[in-house]
């Protein structure tokens, strides 16, 4: 992962400042960290370099930044915590109000909120990869249309030349990494998974719940790889993991949103599990593919997903998709 250019002392040094920090994950290649603790850790950001702005949300409240750390890349992400219902009370008596406009019934204000009510959640990616940088930044996106031969004729050759890296995933399976964060383990090698919370999640409030289901068993890449032999694993993980969530934070599955990505952030099988009425990332129609329907086509058809015809967005920079425009199917 590190920077072929980047020298020896370099990483040495960020190696040392991870020790101090929360560590982060990408969806595809970084492994996990200590993030549900609160670890008391000095400031790595203040030698980071900012090198360009990859993205921002003003509806989101977030900021991808590019720079460097210990003289390597790294990506800082940068997001607004939610207001939680816990804190209202303080917030309203410990906070300093600036007026900015009033006009009869309506007033604005500034508020300046307590520290530990003003927090910014931050996510380091460090070395990141060019892969990384491209991730975050904003571009513009095309729907693909896959059909099954084009999936061994393009998709699945460029996947399999491309190697991604798992290699996180495993630490996760193998508690080598983020054992302290699995919410529920179903330990049978062929039906079993993990469930722990997706670090796009704070775990501080159930409105914007977002845990990942990770298959036990390997090889499983996408949606593709799916037939009728799979149905004890993917009913395992719907049933299982709504119970664990029900048990676990009190929300039923009648509000929650259990589906999959297609494509995937990485090609491993995994299931997401969100709060119904959170549009978590890449929750709409064009890549996500409800659990309780891809387990129904599966009974009604076991080569489904061999042979169906997919959509899902690519970016102006993927590799897969100039291997679409290649072959004229774009």
């Amino acid at each position: 992962m590190a920077d072929s250019a980047a020298k020896p002392w370099a990483k040495h040094e960020t190696d040392e400042l991870y020790q101090k920090a929360k560590r982060a994950k990408s969806d595809n290649e970084n492994g996990g960290g200590e993030v549900g603790k609160e670890i008391e850790c000095e400031n790595i950001l203040s030698e980071f370099k900012t090198t360009k702005v990859l993205s921002d949300s003003a509806r989101e409240k977030n900021i991808f930044i590019h720079g460097k750390l210990a003289d390597q890349d790294a990506v800082i992400i940068l997001e607004k915590t939610p207001i939680r219902e816990d804190t209202l009370a303080e917030l309203f008596t410990g906070s300093a109000l600036k007026l900015e406009m009033k006009n009869d019934i309506y007033s604005t204000y500034r508020l300046q909120a307590p520290p530990q009510l003003n927090e910014i959640k931050t996510t380091v990616v460090c070395p990141a990869t060019e892969k990384h940088i491209k991730k975050y930044q904003r571009q513009e996106s095309f729907l693909v249309e896959e059909t099954g031969a084009d999936y061994q004729s393009i998709t699945l050759p460029y996947i399999q030349k491309q190697s991604f890296s798992v290699q996180w995933v495993y630490n996760i399976l193998e508690k080598k990494a983020e054992a302290d964060r699995i919410v529920f383990e179903d330990p049978d090698p062929t039906v079993g998974f993990l469930l722990l919370p997706d670090f796009k999640w704070d775990q501080k409030q159930v409105d914007d719940l977002y845990l990942i289901a990770i298959t036990l068993q390997r090889g499983i890449r996408s949606l593709r790889d799916l037939t009728q032999e799979h149905l004890p694993l993917l009913q395992n993980i719907f049933q299982k993991g709504k119970e664990a969530i029900l048990q676990r934070y009190q929300l039923p599955a009648s509000k929650l949103r259990v589906y999959l990505h297609y494509q995937p952030s990485y090609y491993h099988l995994h299931v997401h599990f969100t709060k119904l009425g959170y549009e978590a990332p890449g929750c709409g129609v064009e890549r996500a593919h409800l659990l309780a329907d891809v387990i129904q086509n599966l009974q009604s058809d076991p080569e489904y997903y061999k042979t169906r015809t997919l959509y899902f967005p690519l970016r102006v920079d993927d590799g897969l998709l100039s291997k679409y425009k290649e072959a004229e199917r774009l």
